[in-house]
């Protein structure tokens, strides 16, 4: 199947699953994961309905938005952040899904410029402390939380997770349990009201919609197998 193809088979899973677990399909957001895709795709995409697309590594996603700035397009970065992509990365982009360091969170919003709205920011946790990913503990959450919210040009809007892959659907659904309790918790404790729970992914995001979230990360899915980094 093609993109268009496969957009609508992907609105109708999203659809079908929000009906089954008594929530609205207007509350999950559909986030095309763009990286290494071609400019080319992403139009197709977008003309498609599609007007939300992430990308993992600054120069490819710089490109692509200047390449693509005539369309309304709101981007989001969703790969580690590197100290040195910050300025870029607050300039350039609209959402930030994997911030997990205060230094980098300050840097962020120091380059965030007073004439743009405050950069959404979500936190990416580690629910099962793989040593290979990045993210940090749930038990990490609730003091950088605490300092990102102080930040006046950064908007903490959530919580983001990359769960290992697990053997069936009840065990997927019980990990991304604990991320919407964590955000119900530090909401409660830090008088916060963040909204956004990024979690979910090609393979997994029906379990991810029965346990709450609101952004379905959707690459290969949605544009097939990935191409290449270059444009």
């Amino acid at each position: 199947m093609g993109i268009i193809q496969n957009i609508a088979r992907i609105n109708h899973l999203i659809d079908q699953a929000a009906i089954k677990y008594c929530r609205s399909p207007e509350d999950i957001l559909l986030l095309a994961v763009s990286k290494q895709q071609t400019v080319e795709a992403i139009e197709e995409a977008y003309q498609q309905g599609l007007s939300q697309f992430a990308e993992s590594y600054y120069q490819e996603g710089y490109e692509k938005i200047q390449r693509l700035k005539e369309l309304p397009i709101c981007w989001h970065f969703i790969g580690p952040v590197q100290s040195n992509k910050t300025k870029g990365i607050a300039t350039c982009f609209s959402w930030v899904h994997s911030l997990n360091r205060k230094d980098i969170a300050l840097k962020l919003n120091k380059f965030r410029s007073d004439d743009l709205a405050p950069l959404n920011v979500c936190l990416h946790i580690n629910l099962v402390k793989e040593e290979t990913k990045s993210g940090i503990h749930p038990g990490e959450a609730l003091d950088l939380a605490l300092y990102v919210s102080q930040l006046p040009h950064l908007k903490l809007r959530g919580l983001m997770t990359i769960p290992p892959p697990q053997n069936n659907e009840e065990e997927q659904y019980a990990l991304f349990l604990q991320l919407r309790e964590l955000m119900h918790s530090l909401n409660q404790q830090l008088k916060l009201n963040m909204d956004t729970l990024s979690m979910g992914m090609s393979n997994d995001f029906i379990p991810a919609i029965r346990a709450g979230s609101t952004v379905v990360r959707i690459g290969s899915a949605i544009f097939g197998e990935r191409k290449r980094k270059a444009l």
